[in-house]
């Protein structure tokens, strides 16, 4: 791959992970307004929680089957195949006329979308200077919270036109297609015609020489922090609603969370490669505890609410998104589409349970303040998970070069 690729790789990775926050917050932001009686949609707040339920699964079986055939086949085509699908069944969306179409096209454009945060988040590493994977990472998925902030700010601007938030995104998304055919390079390791051979990697080798307590302890932390993520963008507005705040302040409030998540992507990146991914996502994770419990009690000062808000974005939405950095450090290079895809698709359950359980807790009407204590919970979960990963060597790069080289001998 050449040098002077890398800013299209970065600007087009970028972008197609902005699509996955920009279609959850648009979902999270469209519920409040679906379900108001005098709208006169006709779907209540259990139906729309199937709706994003059944999204999120579409989501978790597109992580789950496109790693391994990113490994085989490339990153490149695949991306732009799961590209196209999201977009055109989020454009026909807001066409459909009940709950349970709506249910089955999210679940066809969440099979697209699940696909393209995993290979867009590989192909970043991949591209990146050596020991810069955990940036990588996070950088990328600034792109989420840039796509999250633009939704909320978009949602507060159309009011009740809430049907051009999909016709928005599902348009980008298409137009990004033949930029990605004419732009984006493969950086798949063995796509080098002029690359050594080395071993091929299968689903299994995620449990063999070593790697199974590094899968799990991957899996359940990053299930925690996608259960945080989602649990929040999507019912984070409803919750604070409940709690009395009105409800163009919940959807600031959801803004003012992103904005914060943003600034704790370019700051944990840097530290986690820096001073070492493992104790930074404990550090953010630790600290997204003690905040989700803060954010139970009421405010008064809406500042200080405000200010509290986007101290949780900072660590609670970049904790889970170091995880994906910590993939790449803990994997050889042929093994590390499918491990980012089963640890992005086994993590989407959280991402599924998520949206279930704060939705169950909206329908029962205790999910202010439970929800939060709930959310606080899966952050401590998430500790002990990562906590039991084994440290990644100082020399990372180094380490996963010999672990490569003695594996191709074996093979």
């Amino acid at each position: 791959m050449k040098t002077a690729s890398r800013p299209w790789i970065v600007a087009l990775c970028w972008l197609t992970v902005a699509f996955e926050g920009f279609d959850i917050v648009a979902l999270g932001a469209t519920i409040p307004v679906l379900t108001d009686p005098a709208h006169g949609v006709g779907v209540t707040a259990a139906e729309m929680t199937f709706v994003a339920t059944i999204s999120l699964v579409g989501v978790g079986a597109g992580a789950t089957a496109i790693g391994p055939l990113a490994d085989r086949f490339g990153r490149r085509g695949p991306l732009m195949a799961c590209i196209l699908v999201f977009s055109i069944f989020t454009l026909v969306f807001p066409l459909m006329p009940n709950a349970a179409m709506m249910g089955a096209v999210r679940f066809i454009a969440g099979l697209g979308l699940g696909g393209c945060m995993p290979v867009a988040v590989t192909m970043m590493q991949e591209s990146a200077p050596g020991g810069r994977k955990a940036h990588a990472s996070t950088i990328t998925m600034t792109g989420y919270h840039a796509g999250a902030v633009l939704a909320s700010l978009g949602a507060l601007w159309l009011g009740g036109n809430w049907h051009w938030l999909f016709y928005l995104g599902g348009l980008i998304g298409l137009a990004l297609v033949p930029v990605m055919w004419a732009k984006l390079p493969e950086t798949h390791p063995l796509a080098n015609a002029e690359a050594a051979p080395g071993p091929r990697y299968g689903v299994r080798d995620l449990f063999t020489s070593g790697r199974g307590r590094i899968t799990i302890g991957l899996w359940v932390g990053t299930f925690m922090g996608l259960l945080l993520v989602y649990g929040l963008n999507t019912w984070l507005p409803k919750i604070m609603a409940e709690a009395g705040y009105p409800m163009s302040n919940s959807l600031v409030m959801l803004f003012v969370m992103n904005v914060g998540a943003i600034i704790g992507l370019l700051v944990g990146g840097r530290i986690g490669d820096a001073k070492g991914v493992k104790g930074t996502i404990l550090i953010w994770f630790g600290a997204s505890a003690v905040l989700l419990s803060v954010l139970s009690i009421p405010f008064t000062n809406e500042l200080l609410l405000d200010a509290v808000l986007m101290a949780t974005g900072v660590f609670v939405f970049s904790a889970q998104v170091l995880i994906y950095g910590l993939v790449g450090y803990v994997y050889p290079k042929a093994l590390t589409a499918t491990g980012m895809g089963f640890t992005s698709g086994v993590g989407r359950l959280g991402a599924i349970v998520g949206p279930l359980i704060s939705g169950v807790l909206v329908t029962a009407g205790i999910a202010y303040p439970a929800g939060f204590y709930m959310f606080a919970a899966a952050a401590v979960i998430a500790f002990v998970a990562v906590l039991s990963i084994p440290k990644p060597k100082a020399s990372t790069a180094a380490a996963l070069a010999a672990q490569e080289s003695q594996e191709s001998a074996r093979a």
